[in-house]
C-alpha cells in the first residue's frame, strides 16, 4: 500500500476520534474508513507512538471505545483543538505563497510558536503529510519586496484616515510620479500587495502596486472617504482591476470544453452547451487586460462571441502577436492597461 495513503488514513482516524463525543470503537473506525480492524489497531499504535494522547476505555456493554484526550492542550489556552493546531501547522506548506511579502516574517514567527505547542514526535508525524499536500505559489514581483516601513505607514494611513504623499514608479508611463492620496485599503492578490487609494487630482480611486512605491510620508490632515470600497475589491476582474463588470460570452472548442467546465473561473459564470460539443461560458467581469490575456491563453480553442468590441481587441492582440514573428519585427505595442 502506498505510504501516502497510510498517512492520510491515520489523519482521518485522528480527526474521527476528536469529533466523536463518546469515542469510537475499532469496528466503527474500520467500517468508516473501509479497512480491517487489524489496520485500525496498527494506526492507533502509530498515532500513540507519534505522541498523540489516545486512550481506550470500556463502556457499560464492555466495548472498548477509543478517545483523544482533549485536555492535553488545556494549559496552553489557545482556544484550538489538537486537530485544529495540527491543521494549522500543516497549512504552512500552503501559506508559502506569501513568501517575499511583508507578512512572511510574521507568519514565520507564528509557525515557530505553533511548533512549540506540538511535541517533537507529533511534528515528525505531521511532517509526513506535506508530501501529499502541496501548493504552487503564484507569481510575485521579482526583487520587489515591499518595505515593511512603507507597509506600516500605509496601514496607519488606512486605519486613521491620514492623507499620504507617496512617490510611485508607474510602469505605464515609465517614470516616477508623486501622488497625494487618501489610502482606503491594502489588498493581497495574485502574489502582490496593492493599495487602493483615492487620488484627489483624478477624483477617482486608483490601484497601486505596493512594491513600486518608493517612499511614503503621512500628512497631518485627515480625510473623509468619498467612495465606498466593497469587500471583494477585485471581484469584477479576473486580475487586479476595480472597473465595472459587463457581460462577456466566450465559445470554447469541444477539445477544451471539459477543462473549462471543470472549474469556476468567476462567481458570475454561466455555462450552456453549444453545437458539436462546444461550450459557451458567460461572465459579468471587467473587460480589462486580465480578461483578454485569459482568453488569449486558450489560443485557437476560444472565441469571443460578445461583445463585438472585446472580440475586436482580442483579434488585434492576436494580430500583434503574429506580427512579432514576422521578418524584421520589433516590440512596438504599448503595455496593457
Amino acid at each position: 500500500m502506498p505510504r501516502n495513503q497510510e498517512v492520510i488514513r491515520q489523519w482521518k482516524v485522528l480527526h474521527a476520534l476528536e469529533s466523536s463525543r463518546h469515542g469510537a470503537t475499532i469496528n466503527a473506525l474500520a467500517d468508516e474508513l473501509g479497512v480491517t480492524t487489524r489496520t485500525i489497531r496498527r494506526d492507533l499504535a502509530a498515532l500513540q507512538e507519534a505522541g498523540f494522547p489516545l486512550y481506550d476505555e470500556h463502556d457499560d456493554d464492555g466495548r472498548a471505545r477509543w478517545r483523544l484526550d482533549g485536555q492535553v492542550l488545556k494549559g496552553l489556552e489557545t482556544g484550538f483543538t489538537l486537530a485544529e493546531l495540527s491543521a494549522l501547522y500543516l497549512s504552512r506548506n500552503l501559506l508559502e505563497a506569501v513568501t517575499g511579502t511583508p507578512f512572511q516574517r510574521d507568519l514565520t514567527n507564528a509557525f515557530a510558536r505553533l511548533e512549540k505547542m506540538l511535541s517533537p514526535r507529533m511534528r515528525q508525524f505531521l511532517d509526513r503529510l506535506p508530501t501529499v499536500l502541496a501548493a504552487k505559489p503564484g507569481p510575485r514581483a521579482r526583487g520587489g519586496e515591499s518595505s515593511p516601513d512603507i507597509v506600516a505607514r500605509l496601514l496607519e494611513a488606512t486605519l486613521h484616515l491620514r492623507t499620504a504623499s507617496m512617490r510611485y514608479h508607474s510602469v505605464s508611463s515609465a517614470r516616477v510620479k508623486d501622488y497625494l492620496v487618501h489610502p482606503y485599503r491594502l489588498v493581497f492578490a495574485q502574489g502582490g500587495l496593492y493599495l487602493l487609494a483615492y487620488v484627489p487630482a483624478y477624483k477617482d480611486v486608483r490601484t497601486f502596486a505596493v512594491d513600486r512605491i518608493a517612499s511614503v510620508s503621512l500628512e497631518k490632515q485627515t480625510f473623509t472617504p468619498r467612495q465606498e470600497v466593497t469587500g471583494d475589491v477585485f471581484g469584477n476582474s479576473l486580475g487586479v482591476n476595480t472597473g465595472p463588470a459587463a457581460r462577456v460570452e466566450i465559445a470554447f472548442d469541444a477539445r477544451v470544453a471539459p477543462y473549462v467546465r471543470a472549474r469556476v473561473w468567476h462567481p458570475s459564470q454561466q455555462l450552456r452547451e453549444g453545437d458539436e460539443g462546444r461550450l459557451v461560458l458567460a461572465m459579468d467581469v471587467c473587460h480589462d487586460w486580465a480578461l483578454r490575456s485569459w482568453i488569449l491563453s486558450w489560443g485557437p480553442f476560444a472565441r469571443v462571441v460578445t461583445p463585438a468590441a472585446l472580440a475586436k481587441d482580442v483579434r488585434s492582440d492576436l494580430q500583434a502577436a503574429t506580427d512579432q514573428y514576422g521578418v524584421g519585427s520589433h516590440f512596438s505595442r504599448t503595455l496593457p492597461k
